[in-house]
């Protein structure tokens, strides 16, 4: 079995843990589409032809996209950000600030490299004003994931990065193609809450309206698989999907001391329909087969 890939990112939800059991529910395909890409560990731990990596949080994304088309210099700059001096309350206050404040893309994606290796956590937040507000993580020597990053990197020469609403997403894929969602999960009880880590939230209505844009894009020839905790809810909305649960070890406290075991649910909208492909350029111009319609240019 090969060695897993970590994401270069700390991501809360993160997949690196379940990609053996996600590339378990995964069709084969010649493009897959993740349209809550994350961290992108399901991206880093299969090997498709072709993918279409979208998030609704432009930072990410243009972290991304840049790493893709300028590895090296942005490796080189970004290292400069993890020093001691830059491991105290203060410099990170500062950066962060700085961050809130910045236009620039290439100042933000490395701001926003060095704010989730020392903050609280690896959280990635945001408050009504669209400003990143995570406080100081107080570790030792954040590490620097170099040799995650050039992964990434050379990765993603397969990928196509895009910022939209994933409703508007999955509604312009065409087939063959295969989907993997990973949204915000449903809460496990009434008094737990979303999680959002963009300005947008994600709630009841969207999981509702995610089940249906995967039943139409099973209808369109197109596989999806959505993983979500498994509640009475979530097997409500998937109720036309093949169903598969597992237990998941996962702290189920704030404070992280204690954990416990989680059911996990994959639904998966499988589809063996034999549709056509189209073209798209991604960002050095190189033509590659991806299964989309036209889509918008990226934030």
């Amino acid at each position: 079995m090969l060695k897993k890939s970590r994401a270069f990112l700390k991501w809360a939800g993160g997949k690196y843990n379940l990609v053996d059991a996600i590339s378990l529910q995964l069709p084969k395909a010649p493009l897959l589409v993740e349209p809550f890409v994350g961290a992108g560990s399901v991206f880093l731990n299969t090997d498709y032809p072709e993918y279409l990596l979208n998030d609704i949080n432009a930072d990410l994304i243009n972290l991304y996209q840049l790493l893709q088309t300028q590895p090296a210099e942005f490796i080189a700059d970004a290292r400069g950000l993890f020093v001691q001096s830059s491991n105290e309350k203060s410099s990170y206050l500062s950066f962060r600030e700085e961050f809130n404040q910045s236009t620039d893309s290439y100042q933000r994606s490395l701001l926003f490299l060095y704010l989730n290796r020392h903050g609280y956590n690896g959280l990635c937040r945001y408050n009504s004003s669209g400003k990143f507000n995570v406080p100081f993580g107080s570790y030792k020597k954040p590490y620097f994931p170099e040799a995650e990053l050039w992964f990434f990197a050379e990765k993603a020469l397969k990928a196509k990065f895009v910022c939209m609403d994933y409703n508007a997403l999955l509604q312009q894929i065409h087939a063959p193609a295969v989907v993997y969602c990973d949204p915000p999960y449903v809460p496990l009880s009434r008094t737990a809450s979303f999680t959002s880590y963009a300005k947008n939230s994600f709630d009841l209505d969207d999981q509702a309206q995610l089940a249906n844009l995967a039943e139409n894009c099973q209808s369109r020839g197109i596989s999806v698989v959505i993983s979500n905790h498994d509640t009475t809810l979530t097997r409500k909305l998937y109720e036309k999907a093949t169903l598969t649960s597992i237990q998941v070890g996962r702290s189920i406290s704030q404070k992280g001391a204690t954990r416990g075991k989680v059911a996990e649910l994959f639904a998966l909208y499988a589809s063996s329909a034999q549709p056509s492909t189209t073209q798209l350029t991604n960002s050095s111009n190189k033509p590659i087969k991806i299964t989309t319609a036209k889509i918008p240019a990226t934030k």
